[in-house]
């Protein structure tokens, strides 16, 4: 057994500010999704007809534990890939939240440390983010990823062919949600990590360029950009982990 496996349960908070947070929601039909959950875990949809996947690109300074100095803090960006969905606690109460499919990162530092405390599945990546005025460009080198939104505030209309009524309605999908889980088979205890932050307010952008090589590769043939918010400057606190037992 691994002494440092104890480690993957989250055994204390984090804390970080995020310099921005740009998600894109895609929409793919339910069917598409069901076979990528561990049985613990069931799809948030829209109707029954629709469940997401948020491509996230984070900008984030000062991960730390938290109480530490922001010093001793690191600065990295995250691309993440995760997808809606529930879970219902062994006390019955019913949690929205996130199951994180993969995680890219440019820091071999922040690869090493995520996959020993957590089950999120890092790899270092070459990722070239750059803004000028109102333009964000994101590039992944080898991963067939490349974003071009346009965050200038105003009027932005959902993109074609989403299934959002509006973007109060595509606002419930915007990301991140309360809650990430993962799933442990062996003991089918499921780890609950909830985030805490102050002020959340995603703003509507538009996409110019959506290139997910990801979603390419998974053959999500019928997956549709429904949604692309970003947030700015915001403090985040991931808690302490918490283990629930799973019942059938």
């Amino acid at each position: 057994m691994n002494p440092l496996s104890f480690l993957k349960n989250h055994p204390f908070a984090v804390e970080a500010f995020f310099e921005s947070s740009l998600v894109l929601t895609y929409a793919l039909p339910v069917g598409d999704l069901e076979g990528l959950l561990p049985p613990s875990l069931t799809l948030d949809t829209l109707n029954n007809e629709f469940a997401f996947i948020a491509v996230a690109v984070v900008q984030t300074r000062g991960l730390r534990p938290k109480g530490f100095p922001q010093f001793l803090g690191n600065d990295f960006i995250l691309a993440g890939y995760r997808v809606f969905v529930r879970y219902k606690t062994s006390e019955g109460k019913s949690l929205r939240g996130l199951y994180i499919l993969k995680s890219e990162t440019d820091k071999l530092k922040m690869t090493i440390l995520g996959n020993l405390m957590t089950s999120y599945n890092y790899s270092r990546k070459n990722i070239e983010y750059s803004r000028f005025d109102n333009k964000i460009t994101v590039r992944i080198t080898n991963s067939g990823f490349h974003i071009e939104a346009d965050t200038k505030s105003g009027d932005v209309p959902l993109p074609n062919g989403s299934p959002f009524a509006d973007w109060k309605q595509a606002r419930r999908y915007a990301g991140p949600l309360p809650f990430t889980f993962t799933y442990e088979p062996k003991t089918k205890q499921v780890l609950i990590i909830e985030g805490v932050r102050e002020n959340w307010t995603p703003r509507p952008v538009s996409i110019a360029k959506a290139n997910i090589g990801f979603i390419k590769e998974a053959g999500f043939n019928k997956a549709i950009l429904a949604s692309a918010f970003i947030v700015e400057n915001i403090p985040y606190q991931w808690k302490k982990g918490r283990v629930d037992q799973w019942n059938l």
